[in-house]
């Protein structure tokens, strides 16, 4: 576990110029699952907590999936951090799901193994006042305000133990680059067909005040119907708003077109081209009129 732990970190500071992880990693055992400590958190940090909260709940309106706001509903986290323990029984009973407690990022492998299982790894920790607004780390606020509520919707609680799954598969296949595009789009900064109109269901989305907004008006980033394999071949940016927004019409949708053998898709992928993450391909309809730059 010692040599596995210097490795992740070696390659998290080849990744990030050097920087460090915040999270507590020493008490981890072999999948990297901690104790939750909620006696620890300040009365400070629940405020922040109930500050941020309060921030993304009133945009949600209009802007949220229904999914995501009935899962936030039955998260009952408004009042502070959330207990943990209480959060996996309620997922238990509604999906089958728990919710182990990590320091912060941790390693592929033991990441798709808690998703196979139907395990999501949330942070401990809280990000502080002055990174109110933009953090580079997730912390617990991102990871149980914006993924947790829709590990309640059956749908999409199933579709996301199967990218566990895939998530493993694709490590032995050499293909984790071309997932964790689909991963990114999808999960993190998907957009969904409603009869409202767009809405989001990416927690990246969901847990940003400004991207929450940008995503769904008129500007200068391309929003498209879902294609896996075009996605997989699309780069994305992770200092700025999202370029392209890829758009399903279901959970539905994504659950089925995710079920196939990637094993051809990613065969085809290494031969062709990367895609730029502002590229808009020939007869690609977009679904918002986009702004003139």
């Amino acid at each position: 576990m010692q040599n596995s732990k210097q490795e992740f970190f070696a390659t998290v500071a080849e990744k990030s110029d050097a920087a460090e992880l915040r999270g507590d990693y020493a008490n981890a055992n072999q999948d990297y699952v901690i104790q939750q400590n909620w006696n620890a958190y300040t009365e400070e940090q629940h405020a922040l907590w109930r500050k941020l909260y309060q921030r993304q709940a009133e945009l949600l309106p209009g802007r949220a999936c229904d999914e995501f706001i009935t899962g936030l509903n039955a998260l009952n986290a408004a009042d502070g951090i959330p207990r943990f323990e209480t959060t996996s029984d309620a997922l238990w009973k509604a999906t089958g799901w728990r919710i182990v407690a990590v320091p912060g990022l941790i390693p592929e492998l033991e990441f798709f193994t808690h998703l196979a299982n139907r395990r999501f790894p949330v942070t401990v920790w809280l990000r502080t006042p002055d990174e109110f607004d933009y953090i580079v780390e997730p912390d617990v606020f991102h990871d149980c305000f914006g993924h947790v509520p829709l590990l309640f919707d059956p749908i999409f609680a199933d579709h996301f133990q199967e990218y566990g799954k895939g998530g493993l598969k694709a490590m032995r296949l050499g293909a984790l680059e071309q997932l964790s595009r689909l991963y990114w789009y999808t999960i993190e900064f998907g957009l969904i067909q409603s009869p409202e109109g767009l809405r989001v269901y990416g927690a990246g989305i969901l847990s940003s005040g400004g991207e929450l907004r940008y995503c769904l008006e008129p500007t200068n980033s391309h929003h498209i119907a879902l294609d896996v394999e075009r996605c997989m071949r699309t780069l994305y940016k992770i200092d700025s708003y999202q370029a392209i927004y890829f758009v399903i019409r279901d959970f539905k949708q994504l659950f089925n077109d995710t079920a196939p053998d990637f094993t051809p898709m990613y065969a085809r992928i290494r031969q062709l081209d990367l895609l730029p993450a502002d590229t808009l391909l020939t007869d690609e309809p977009e679904l918002i009129v986009r702004q003139v730059p």
